[in-house]
């Protein structure tokens, strides 16, 4: 247990600083962060201004992407915290070491993932 808090610490810790890099957290919700709107300088033409939308546009997908990712890193956390870490949220069934060896953050076994 105490390598995966580890290797799960360290990747929250690495998503958190990529988030914070173009994203604020947001203090009224809980693991929310809101895109910077990217200022470039004074935008001295209407394309330097298209630039500075599309990289906004560009950054919200990606924020979505790694807000999903340290939602599954906090609760396998969690998980560790209340002795529930390495069970299946679907079939209460134990996990293959090898599946959180790959994803330490994975919340369903390959059989359920699979939706066998």
């Amino acid at each position: 247990m105490d390598r995966f808090k580890k290797i799960l610490e360290e990747r929250k810790a690495k998503l958190e600083n990529e988030l914070a890099s173009f994203a604020k957290k947001d203090e009224k919700v809980k693991g929310d962060y809101d895109t910077q709107f990217p200022d470039f300088g004074t935008a001295q033409s209407s394309d330097e201004e298209a630039f500075e939308v599309a990289a906004y546009d560009s950054a919200l997908p990606v924020e979505y992407a790694l807000e999903l990712r340290l939602a599954d890193i906090n609760k396998a956390l969690e998980k560790i915290k209340n002795g529930t870490y390495g069970q299946c949220e679907n079939c209460a069934g134990e996990m293959d070491p090898r599946r959180l060896e790959a994803m330490p953050e994975a919340r369903l076994c390959l059989k359920c993932r699979k939706g066998k």
